[in-house]
Parts: C-alpha cells; structure tokens; sequence
C-alpha cells in the first residue's frame, strides 16, 4: 500500500506526524520538486520527497540511481576531481558506495548503495549482469568489426577473449554494445581490438534497469522496489 506523505516525512525526517503535517502545510515539503501538496497524499514509489531542500530518504539501506556527468569520477572521496558522492546531500551519501564503476569521462547510469551484498550481486563476474552502452566511435565499423565483436575479441595483454558482446548499429559512427564483463576499460580495449575509436560512451543500462530518461547529468533518484528487486 502506497505510504502517505505526512507519514513519509515524518519517518524519514525524525519528526512527530503533528510535526510533519506542519512543515507540509507549510510549504517546506517538495514532491518531485512541487510544493502546495497534501499531507494525505499517497507517494509513488519514484516520488522524490525534499524538506526545505534536503531529498529525503526512509531509514534503513539507500539504492539509488544517477546520471553521472563527464568529468566526475565513480569514487567515494578523490583530491583532484569531483566524485558522484559529491553530487548529493552529504546526509543521503552517507555510507553510500557505487555498484559498478564509470570511467571519468563516460557519462550514463551509475548505482549507488548502502547494500553490500546486493551490490555485490550486481557487480560479480558469476552474475554475468548484462550491461548496456552507447558508443560514438571515430568511423562507421564493417560488417566484420560487428562479427567480431559478437564473437568475442582478444584485448591487449589479456590472453583471454571477451564474452560474446551484442551489437545494434542506431547510426553511422554509433552503436549499442551489451557485454557481461566488467574488465578494465572494456569497451573501449574491445573497440581498439577491431581497430577502432571511442569518440564518446554512454551507459544506458544495467540488467534491466535503464537510466530514468527524466534524469538530467548529475540527477538522481531512488530505485523502485521493482528495480531493486529485478537486480537482485
């Protein structure tokens, strides 16, 4: 049964449902990013809850999903660049770690939890969580380059070949690419591998999680139930 807001606000902010009620009335409380709404209102399980500005958060283990911008780099703490964790209030952070690292400068879906042993499952090999980017690249791959790539390439100083990878050519330098690894800079070494160029690289999606569509770079949302659940 969906939660109402009052009660919402109040588990998740510490304070008496008398209390909630007034911040609601108010206008100190945010549903996706509307004030004016009502304490009675029943939440989605997408709906993204703020008080005075700050997102707020059940207690009990965060998943979360974020577009991660260029230039912002998958770590809990870095001296010389912004890291995801950045990205948030420094009270939803807390704890949080990323299931499934990106490049700095690969844009798209990123994960985010307090869970570890879901993440885990997310990220071990035994998985073979499929794992889905958009790749620009340098010149429009040959039929051969697409044969090889869903056949599985041999990368530089690696002696074992890739998986199997799925390929879905959307334009003249542009593909989708599946995998179900997560070797070190996989996709572009793959990419190398047929004599290629990443020019750019994008994760749209993860097992069957896609990234929100309504998520702009540096935006985050919580996972549905059913997201979480679908990884796990």
């Amino acid at each position: 049964m969906a939660m109402r807001l009052d009660q919402f606000v109040a588990q998740s902010a510490g304070l008496s449902r008398k209390d909630a009620k007034r911040a609601i009335g108010q206008g100190r409380v945010t549903v996706d990013g509307k004030s004016g709404v009502s304490a009675n209102q029943k939440l989605s399980p997408q709906a993204r809850i703020a008080l005075e500005g700050r997102v707020l958060q059940l207690p009990g283990e965060r998943y979360l999903m974020m577009y991660k911008p260029a230039g912002v780099v998958s770590a809990t703490t870095d001296s010389d660049h912004p890291t995801a964790l950045d990205l948030l209030p420094s009270d939803l952070a807390r704890d949080l770690h990323i299931a499934g690292r990106l490049d700095a400068d690969t844009t798209g879906l990123l994960l985010l939890t307090t869970d570890g042993q879901w993440s885990h499952r997310v990220t071990s090999p035994r998985t073979e969580c499929p794992k889905t980017y958009q790749v620009t690249l340098d010149a429009p791959l040959t039929d051969e380059a697409v044969r090889q790539l869903e056949s599985g390439v041999h990368l530089r100083d690696d002696p074992k070949p890739t998986r199997p990878a799925r390929v879905r050519v959307t334009g003249d330098t542009m593909i989708e690419l599946t995998i179900s690894e997560g070797r070190y800079h996989q996709v572009k070494r793959m990419i190398a591998a047929v004599g290629h160029h990443v020019e750019a690289l994008h994760r749209m999606q993860i097992g069957p999680v896609r990234l929100d569509p309504a998520l702009k770079p540096g935006d985050f949302r919580p996972l549905t139930d059913e997201e979480k659940a679908s990884l796990g």
